[in-house]
């Protein structure tokens, strides 16, 4: 596992416990929590401390830990995918298999992640994830289904087997495109649900009725969105779409972050203070990302469109039921 955010620690936990030899490698943005790692076994951010057999090296290990590697997974979120790659290729020369996690776009090129890894290995035998995956209950081994995408059946094949649990539950689809768009999208969609959480805490009152209808709007426009870019409707109303969606709408970091918006925070406030405290908010860059190809291909996806102004626009949080006018049977 290349990269000790949250999530890669996870994995890499899940994986050492599944009797496969793994390494963890934490890079030079990793070293704030390399020492919790390598004294006290454990992430800050993870509820289970990390396997006895999870190898844990710093920076300076990296020839170590790519030394006769067979499947390698990639832990950098979407912003420094193609960093990290280039780091680790500099380190180790070649990738035969490459896992990559992270869930976006590449920022300004809009590549998927698949896209930007085969870029930098040289080849495309790369396996995007998507599901409903948190850190925090991979980590604790708790019941998980995850969905693996890529360009070659037997890549995503060969990654699936070294995953694969009687926790740790893998389908896989030829629909990589559709995949890594889901991941997009429902980032966005969780962090505008999210802000009915956060108006909630402040009010003292529940939406549970307009929450249900605005996660409605929002799969109906992320399946309109991913069958534009070539992805297929299936995809988007299993794992990938539908599943990933539900579980980062009720929690995560994007969810979290709308919630703080809810409760009155301006969005460069709310960031800064989950950036503090370690946490990644992908779908700020996601929604923007989003707003862009909607509009490449004439799309109207009013609820992620008012993500996208609450984020970028000055529009209050509170705009989000503005939606609700908006929605068709």
């Amino acid at each position: 596992m290349f990269g000790a955010g949250a999530m890669g620690t996870a994995v890499a936990m899940h994986l050492a416990r599944q009797a496969n030899e793994t390494t963890l490698w934490a890079s030079e943005f990793d070293r704030s929590v390399l020492p919790a790692l390598t004294e006290e076994r454990r992430h800050p951010a993870l509820p289970a401390p990390l396997p006895d057999r999870l190898t844990v090296r710093g920076p300076e290990g990296l020839a170590a830990a790519a030394n006769d590697i067979d499947i390698a997974v990639m832990g950098a979120h979407s912003g420094g995918a193609r960093t990290l790659a280039r780091i680790v290729m500099a380190g180790c020369g070649s990738l035969p298999l490459v896992v990559g996690i992270a869930k976006g776009l590449e920022v300004d090129t809009l590549k998927r992640m698949s896209e930007v890894y085969a870029e930098e290995v040289g080849h495309e035998r790369v396996v995007s994830v998507g599901g409903p995956c948190l850190a925090g209950e991979i980590a604790q081994g708790l019941p998980t289904a995850a969905v693996f995408g890529a360009a070659h059946p037997d890549a995503a094949r060969q990654a699936a087997e070294a995953f694969r649990s009687k926790t740790f539950h893998v389908a896989i689809t030829g629909d990589l495109a559709g995949l890594e768009y889901c991941t997009v999208g429902k980032n966005v969609a969780a962090i505008g649900l999210g802000i009915l959480d956060g108006m909630g805490k402040v009010s003292g009152l529940e939406y549970r009725n307009a929450k249900s209808a605005l996660f409605t709007q929002a799969f109906a426009e992320l399946v309109e969105l991913v069958v534009a870019l070539r992805g297929k409707a299936e995809t988007v109303a299993g794992l990938a779409g539908l599943g990933d969606t539900l579980v980062t709408s009720l929690g995560g970091r994007n969810r979290l972050f709308g919630e703080l918006l809810g409760e009155g925070a301006e969005p460069k406030e709310a960031l800064r203070d989950l950036s503090r405290q370690g946490m990644t908010v992908e779908g700020v860059d996601s929604a923007r990302d989003v707003r862009l190809l909607a509009q490449r291909r004439g799309l109207d996806l009013p609820f992620l469109e008012l993500v996208h102004a609450i984020l970028f626009e000055g529009a209050p949080a509170t705009s989000i039921m503005d939606c609700l006018e908006r929605l068709d049977a």
